[in-house]
């Protein structure tokens, strides 16, 4: 079963805001705010958004640490390579967004669903994800060490290649539908619910994991 994620609640009337024209300030709050615009390599050490909507924004390179959003929806734009740092996510959905590169390390995703998102070279590191939906996203090369994920499923998504070392899959993980060519540390996907087809899918992968050498066919290689 999938888990129960609570929707963002966002206003129907919100103020429209343009990034560009934005004087960016330290521990800065916006509430019940459209943004749209650009506003690449902004550097701000405490943004808060609440019940807010990011309409195709572009803040790529930017640095955020401490981002805090909250009842928020990101629709489109571009988010590449910006860098996070014990940030958190709450009840907020990614909507086709450009996260490729992002890094979002020792913080919190909670309630958040990513939808058809671009998050390939990605990093959360470290980072708690509770009730987290990866729904037809591209994770190629993503980095997930030593993170602590509950109740997080994906759904046809591409990992090849990702890194799991040390992560920590907890109760209501699933994988469906998933890529896992070259993936590293899957010996972290103990437990981790997957249909059959996929693990058969899977086993070339799993079977280097645990040093097992395939064979081309069921023939001995005695002589």
């Amino acid at each position: 079963m999938a888990p129960t994620i609570t929707p963002p609640r966002v206003p129907a009337h919100l103020e429209a805001l343009d990034l560009a024209a934005l004087v960016f300030e330290d521990d800065m709050e916006l509430d019940a705010v459209r943004l749209t615009g650009a506003a690449p390599d902004a550097a701000v050490l405490g943004l808060e958004l609440a019940a807010a909507e990011l309409r195709d924004v572009d803040l790529g390179g930017a640095r955020l640490p401490r981002l805090a959003l909250r009842n928020c929806l990101v629709a489109g734009g571009n988010l590449a390579n910006v860098a996070v740092r014990g940030g958190s996510a709450e009840r907020t959905v990614f909507d086709h967004v450009r996260l490729t590169g992002l890094t979002w390390h020792e913080g919190v995703l909670r309630d958040v669903v990513l939808r058809g998102c671009r998050v390939d070279l990605a990093s959360f590191a470290s980072t708690r994800l509770e009730r987290v939906a990866f729904e037809d996203c591209v994770l190629t090369q993503a980095d997930v060490q030593d993170a602590r994920l509950a109740a997080v499923t994906f759904e046809r998504c591409d990992l090849t290649g990702a890194d799991l070392t040390g992560a920590r899959f907890g109760a209501g993980c699933a994988l469906r539908g998933c890529t896992l060519d070259g993936a590293r540390g899957v010996e972290a996907l103990r437990g981790v619910r997957m249909p059959y087809e996929d693990v058969l899918a899977a086993a070339v992968t799993f079977a280097g994991a645990l040093g097992i050498q395939v064979l081309d066919d069921d023939r001995d290689d005695a002589g």
